[in-house]
C-alpha cells in the first residue's frame, strides 16, 4: 500500500503526499486509513518534525473523495452487526481525523501541537475536504478548473468523516448549508470567499507557503476547543440561530418533499450537534451516517446515479467496432431539438452543418447557440472569443450538399413519417456510404423509418430529451436491422457530447416514453375518478418527482398528448386502453386548454406563463370526490404504472440491461431519484411485495397493474433484480 508515503526534510516539515497508483484522481480506500494514521502518529512522535503538510502528487488535484465503489459496498462489510460495523468504523475515522486536528496537544490546557497544513493543488471533493478541514490551515492553489466541495448529497449520502460537523462550527449553518444541502462547488478563489479555504496562492508557491506557514509558529487551536466558543450565526438555542434553524428544515422539506432521506439526517445531524461539545457531536453525525448507509436507498442512489452511469458512458454496453468518433455532423431541422443538438455538438468540438428548409429558419437555429452563449458571458462562464470560436463551427444552410464529409447525420426535422423520409433521401444522396444516419425521433418506429435508407443497418435512432444543452439522457433505439456500427458511432458521440447514453431495441414508444405516458395518464385518470388534482400532484411531487403528472402534460402540451393518444389509438385499434384518459385530453384540447404555451391547461397562468393555480372548470366537468382517496393509494397508482411498464420492457426485450433502466429513469424523466430507479425499486420493496400489490391494484383499478410474468416469476422466487440479471460487482 502506498497510497500515503511522507518524506521528512532537514527543515523539520515533513510532507506526507497522497498518490494513489494507477488513479488520474485519488480516491480513497478502507486500506489506505491504517497508513495515513501511521504516518501521522510517526510525524507526530519524531522530535525533530516541526510540522507536517498534507499534499497531493496528482497534477491539477487533490483528491476526488472516498470511493463510491467502497461506500457502496460497507453495510454488507461491516460483518454480522452491519449498523454497530459501520458505526465503529465511521468512528475510526474520526479519531484519526481528530488526531490530525488535535496534533498532539495537551487536552487539558491546548498547549503544544505541531501544526498542520493541506496544499490542494486542485480538485478537494467528498472526503478530499474533510481532512484539510481537520488540519489547522488550508492552501488552495490558484487552479480556476479545480473545484472544491462536499457533493455527497447529490448521491444520497452527506459529509460523514467529520465534513458535516466541522464545516457548521466553522462557517456557521446559513453559510454552510448551500454547500452541504446543495453540494454546491466553488473554485478555489470562491471557496476562500466562502470561508472554505484559508488561502490562494500560486501553484508554483503552493508547498513552499504552506511549509513557511508550518515554521512561522502559528497557534493551531480551532475555535471549538477553545473555551467559550460561540456557533457563527448562533446555535438552535440562540434567538438567531433558532431562525436560521427553522428556515433550514423549511428549505429542505420545501425542495425534498421529505422524500430524500439523506437532507433530513444531514440536518438532524446539524442540529443535534450544535447542541453538545464538538466530540459528541462527532459521534452523532457518525450515527447520522451510519442510517443513512443502512438505508437501501444510499446503496441504490449510488449505485446508480454513480456507478452505473459511470458505466454506461465508458461504454459499458457498446459493441466491439473501431473508434467511431465523430468529426463532421449534419443536423437536419433547426428547431429547438436541432438548434439544441448543433449548440453541444459545436461545444464538443464538431464542426456542424445545420439545415433548414428556409435560411431564415437555420440562422434562427444557429442564433440559438448565440444566445446561449451569451446568457453564459454574463454569468461569467464565457467569453466573446469562446462565442466567436463556437459559431465558427456552425454552418447554417438550407444547401444539403454542404453534408459532403460528415460522418454523423441526426435528422431533426417535424415528427411525421413522410417528411423525415424525404430529408433523409436527400441527406443520404450527399455523403459518402460510410456515413452513420440518425433520427431523433420520440415515437416513431426505427425501423420503419430507417425504410427511407438504402443502409439500414447503418440506420439507427437518438432521441434527444428537451432542452438538449441542459438534460444528461440521450436514448440510443437499434432498429431490427441497425448493425454494431452504428450503435458505436451513436455511442461515441454521446460521450464526446457528455451525454449519458442508454441503449434500448425498437417498440412503440421506446423506453422513456412508454413509462413516463402510463404516468401522466394515471393523473389524468385520477382527475376524471373526482381526485382533487393538488393530491395528484403533490403526491408525486412526495415521492420524489420533480413534477406531478397533470403539471407534466402542461409542460409539454396537452395537444401533443391528444395527437399521440390518436395515432396510437389508430395503430392499436380494439387494444387501446386509454379511452378513459382521452375523454378528458380531447375535452380539455377542445376548449383550447393546451397547456402552459396556451397560458391555459389542468393550470390557470398569468400573462408571464407563471402558474396561479389548478383551473375551476376541471371540478366542474369532473366534480371532487366526497371521499378522496389515501396518499399511499394514489402514490402507488403512480409509481406501479411505471415500474410495471419497465418490467414488460425488460421482458420484451426493449431493454437489455437494467442498469440503463434505472440510471434512463432518473435522467429521463427525474423517476424518484432517491429509489435508484424501477428495478432498484422493486428490489427495496422486494418482489413478493410487488407483485402481491400490483395483483390487489389490478383487481381495484385494471388489468394495467397486472404483474408481467417476470415479475410474478421473480416473486415466486424471492429474487431481486440485480441479484438475478446483474453482475456480481453491479448487485451491491
Amino acid at each position: 500500500m502506498t497510497d500515503f508515503t511522507m518524506e521528512k526534510g532537514a527543515d523539520g516539515v515533513a510532507i506526507i503526499t497522497w498518490d494513489v497508483p494507477g488513479k488520474s484522481m485519488n480516491v480513497m480506500s478502507m486500506e489506505a486509513w491504517p497508513l495515513l494514521d501511521s504516518l501521522i502518529d510517526d510525524a507526530l512522535t519524531d522530535e525533530a518534525v516541526k510540522g507536517i503538510v498534507i499534499t497531493s502528487g496528482k497534477e491539477g488535484s487533490f483528491a476526488g473523495g472516498m470511493d463510491l465503489n467502497v461506500i457502496a459496498r460497507m453495510k454488507e462489510m461491516a460483518g454480522d452487526n452491519p449498523a454497530q460495523g459501520l458505526f465503529d468504523g465511521l468512528m475510526d475515522m474520526h479519531r484519526i481525523l481528530r488526531k490530525i486536528e488535535r496534533a498532539g496537544m495537551d487536552p487539558r490546557t491546548n498547549k503544544g501541537g505541531k501544526p498542520i497544513a493541506a496544499a490542494l493543488p486542485g480538485t478537494a471533493l467528498g472526503i478530499g475536504l474533510e481532512i484539510p478541514l481537520a488540519c489547522h490551515r488550508i492552501f488552495a492553489a490558484d487552479n480556476p478548473r479545480a473545484r472544491i466541495g462536499l457533493p455527497e448529497i447529490m448521491v444520497g449520502i452527506f459529509p460523514g468523516a467529520g465534513g458535516t460537523t466541522r464545516l457548521v462550527r466553522k462557517l456557521g449553518l446559513m453559510a454552510a448549508a448551500p454547500l452541504l444541502l446543495e453540494g454546491k462547488l466553488n473554485d478555489p478563489k470562491k471557496a476562500k470567499a466562502a470561508g472554505v479555504v484559508d488561502e490562494v496562492v500560486a501553484p508554483e508557491e503552493l508547498l513552499a507557503r504552506a511549509k513557511e506557514w508550518v515554521l512561522s509558529g502559528p497557534a493551531i487551536v480551532k475555535p471549538w476547543d477553545e473555551k467559550g466558543y460561540r456557533m457563527p450565526g448562533g446555535a438552535p438555542y440562540h434567538p438567531a440561530g433558532f431562525m436560521t434553524f427553522v428556515g433550514a428544515s423549511a428549505m429542505v422539506n420545501g425542495k425534498t418533499q421529505g422524500a430524500f432521506p439523506a437532507p433530513k439526517a444531514l440536518l438532524s445531524a446539524i442540529y443535534e450537534g450544535a447542541l453538545v461539545p464538538f466530540d459528541t457531536a462527532l459521534r452523532i453525525e457518525a450515527r447520522w451516517f451510519t442510517n443513512i448507509l443502512m438505508n437501501p436507498s444510499s446503496s441504490a442512489m449510488i449505485r446508480s446515479l454513480f456507478i452505473n452511469k459511470e458505466a454506461l458512458e465508458k461504454g459499458a454496453n457498446r459493441p466491439d467496432a473501431p473508434d467511431q468518433k465523430v468529426k463532421k455532423l449534419g443536423v437536419l431541422g433547426a428547431g429547438m431539438m436541432g438548434a439544441g443538438i448543433a449548440l453541444v455538438s459545436a461545444q464538443a468540438g464538431m464542426e456542424v452543418v445545420l439545415i433548414d428548409q428556409k435560411q431564415e429558419a437555420a440562422d434562427r437555429g444557429k442564433a440559438y447557440s448565440a444566445s446561449f452563449m451569451d446568457a453564459g458571458i454574463k454569468r461569467g462562464k464565457a467569453t466573446e472569443a469562446k462565442k466567436a470560436e463556437l459559431l465558427d463551427r456552425i454552418t447554417a444552410t438550407t444547401d444539403y450538399a454542404a453534408l459532403r464529409g460528415c460522418d454523423l447525420i441526426i435528422e431533426a426535422v417535424f415528427e411525421d413519417p413522410a417528411i423525415k423520409a424525404e430529408a433523409t433521401r436527400k441527406a443520404l444522396a450527399e455523403v459518402d456510404a460510410d456515413c452513420i444516419f440518425a433520427t431523433n425521433t420520440s415515437t416513431l418506429p426505427i425501423t420503419e423509418l430507417a425504410q427511407a435508407s438504402n443502409a439500414p443497418e447503418d440506420f439507427i435512432g437518438i432521441h434527444f430529451f428537451s432542452p438538449v444543452e441542459k438534460m444528461q439522457l440521450v436514448e440510443i433505439i437499434k432498429g431490427q436491422k441497425t448493425g454494431p456500427r452504428a450503435v458505436a458511432k451513436a455511442l461515441d458521440y454521446a460521450r464526446q457530447i457528455r451525454k449519458t447514453p442508454i441503449v434500448v431495441n425498437d417498440a412503440r414508444f421506446f423506453y422513456a416514453n412508454r413509462c413516463i405516458i402510463p404516468y401522466i395518464n394515471e393523473g389524468i385518470r385520477l382527475v376524471a375518478e373526482g381526485v382533487a388534482p393538488a393530491l395528484i400532484d403533490n403526491a408525486a411531487r412526495q415521492l420524489g418527482f420533480p413534477v406531478g403528472p397533470l403539471q407534466l402534460v402542461d409542460e409539454t402540451s396537452i395537444d401533443l398528448g391528444a395527437k399521440i393518444a390518436r395515432a396510437t389509438k389508430a395503430a392499436m385499434g380494439d387494444a387501446y386502453p386509454d379511452d378513459a384518459v382521452d375523454e378528458v385530453i380531447f375535452w380539455m384540447e377542445g376548449q383550447g386548454r393546451l397547456g402552459r404555451k396556451a397560458k391555459a391547461g389542468f393550470f390557470d397562468y398569468d400573462e408571464k406563463g407563471k402558474r396561479l393555480g389548478y383551473w375551476p372548470g376541471l371540478a366542474a366537468r369532473y366534480p371532487r370526490a366526497k371521499e378522496q382517496p389515501d396518499l399511499l393509494d394514489v402514490q402507488h397508482r403512480l409509481m406501479f404504472v411505471q415500474v410495471l411498464e419497465a418490467v414488460r420492457a425488460l421482458e420484451e426485450g426493449v431493454l437489455e440491461d437494467i442498469r440503463e433502466g434505472d440510471v434512463g429513469a432518473i435522467l429521463g424523466w427525474g423517476f424518484a431519484p432517491w429509489s435508484g430507479g424501477p428495478f432498484s425499486w422493486l428490489d427495496i420493496i422486494g418482489t413478493p411485495y410487488a407483485a402481491e400489490r400490483a395483483d390487489e391494484l389490478a383487481g381495484k383499478f385494471g388489468p394495467r397493474f397486472a404483474p408481467p410474468a417476470l415479475l410474478r416469476e421473480m416473486a415466486d422466487k424471492a429474487q431481486g433484480f440485480y441479484a438475478r440479471l446483474a453482475g456480481p460487482s453491479q448487485a451491491a
